[in-house]
């Protein structure tokens, strides 16, 4: 018979993730009391795409993934501005979640099995901020018009990394040879590419992209139509505090609804002025945490859903102003349209 200790110490660990209520009340967890406390979102990113988490020259960053990071920091601590930023390698981000060193990872991590399960890395991913895939890119003059063209020959890719076994995978599936050129870092694959010492080098579709933009002439490099894998792209926290995971979880949801109803950063301060002269508009003033406690069960503010898109802009902002047509990426938007358009961008309700 188990001792009464067993139930003990589940217990034990679960209040320990509660702390005082906030400025929001409600639960809180400990890894939010202790963001609250130091005054700091740490927040892990790449730091070198483009489009997606970039430091520019004057030592700021930009992004889709750092746009994630503003707004959590503006729902919990007010501020978009209050985010330390930690470059992270593939090889590193993994680890310096687990250990405590990022709060948040917002790095273009795909969500998988592995990744998530309590036997693999445990994280708790929230929900997905780009549904991509994985791509490979050649010289335009290579001739190359397919990946079966590429049979035989070097192919660089990043170790470590889910896009390593999606490449192996789908080169047996083609009962393909080919010779992976493995390296540690991003920097050192696509400076190999460059140099030519593989014919093509395979990664995110949105990566490649963004990475090109970057190139001497870009023009001179095709991405091929073929698509290795899904790859949905999650922030992801630990998921030894469920209730930070589920404030983080909200908080992205909340730039998806935001655009499904129409709310800008433009437009927000009008709709919130709505929403407390009209009693009837039930679902406005729950969204925007006119009535209701929605921000006080996450431990967050009322109004928390205000200041993520004053923060940052709704996700279709987000979105546009970083990768869409109104950027040097000029992607379209595809699967990530909200699902009234024909797209995969749907938050569950606010209720």
């Amino acid at each position: 018979m188990p001792s009464r200790f067993t139930f003990a110490i589940p217990l034990i660990a679960a209040l320990a993730l509660v702390g005082c209520a906030g400025d929001g009340g409600g639960i809180q967890s400990q890894k939010m009391a202790a963001i609250k406390g130091r005054g700091t979102l740490n927040c892990g990113v790449d730091g070198k795409l483009p489009g997606f988490s970039f430091v520019g020259a004057d030592g700021s960053y930009s992004g889709l993934d750092v746009d994630i990071c503003k707004a959590t920091a503006a729902a919990v601590l007010g501020d978009p501005a209050k985010v330390t930023y930690r470059d992270l390698s593939s090889s590193e981000r993994f680890a310096a979640l687990g250990s405590g060193e990022v709060d948040l990872l917002s790095r273009n991590t795909t969500m998988t099995l592995s990744r998530d399960a309590p036997g693999g890395n445990a994280l708790a991913f929230a929900p997905t901020t780009f549904f991509d895939g994985q791509a490979v890119l050649v010289p335009a003059s290579s001739g190359i018009k397919s990946l079966k063209d590429v049979a035989g020959k070097p192919i660089c890719v990043e170790t470590g990394t889910s896009t390593e076994l999606n490449l192996a995978d789908r080169m047996r599936e083609l009962n393909a040879t080919y010779t992976p050129l493995k390296f540690q870092s991003g920097d050192q694959t696509f400076a190999a590419y460059l140099q030519g010492r593989c014919v093509a080098v395979t990664s995110d579709r949105s990566q490649l992209a963004a990475k090109r933009t970057g190139f001497p002439n870009p023009a001179e490099h095709l991405l091929l139509p073929d698509m290795l894998s899904k790859e949905p792209l999650n922030p992801a926290t630990i998921n030894a505090d469920p209730a930070w995971a589920d404030a983080v979880r909200w908080v992205v949801y909340s730039l998806i609804q935001a655009e499904e109803m129409g709310i800008t950063a433009a437009n927000i301060d009008a709709k919130l002025a709505e929403a407390k002269a009209n009693k009837n508009l039930a679902q406005l003033r729950r969204f925007l945490g006119v009535e209701g406690d929605l921000g006080k069960q996450l431990g967050l503010p009322a109004d928390f859903v205000v200041k993520t898109v004053k923060a940052v802009g709704n996700y279709g902002e987000v979105f546009e102003r970083n990768v869409g047509q109104g950027s040097p990426l000029k992607l379209e938007r595809g699967v990530n349209q909200q699902w009234l358009k024909g797209g995969l961008m749907y938050s569950p309700p606010f209720l």
